[in-house]
């Protein structure tokens, strides 16, 4: 009983949290970016590696399935975004894969974390799978 309790508890910390972070301002992706094609096929393989650079490099703040709500998300003055959201899957690869990699404010810039280009297409294969 005690241990549902606490269940709750954390629940309504984390939404309490949520409501009070801002909403990201909308991103300029250059035009580039937002044609930009994923060149990596959308397999198993690809998607366990993408998965495996999610886990090292962005989970802490987007969580394990997407939804902003990974252990360092609640410090955030913004939200950090729900990748399991049809706004979300609106986007081309591309600026999924620019703001994934470029960041902003308080994203941070992976370009030397993750300098490999198939593991950033990869990490894009791997947040595509995110579904509500």
């Amino acid at each position: 009983m005690k241990f549902l309790i606490l269940i709750a508890i954390a629940t309504i910390g984390f939404a309490f949290t949520v409501q009070q972070q801002k909403k990201a301002a909308v991103w300029e992706v250059p035009a580039e970016y937002k044609s930009m094609e994923n060149p990596l096929a959308k397999d198993a393989a690809g998607v366990n590696t993408g998965k495996m650079v999610y886990m090292k490099h962005c989970r802490s703040c987007h969580g394990n399935a997407g939804l902003g709500d990974g252990p360092k998300a609640a410090r955030l003055k913004t939200f950090p975004g729900d990748f399991a959201s049809a706004e979300f899957h609106a986007q081309t690869d591309g600026e999924i894969m620019y703001k994934s990699i470029f960041g902003r404010d308080e994203m941070p810039n992976y370009e030397t974390k993750i300098p490999s280009k198939k593991e950033r297409w990869a990490v894009v294969n791997y947040m595509r799978t995110f579904k509500k």
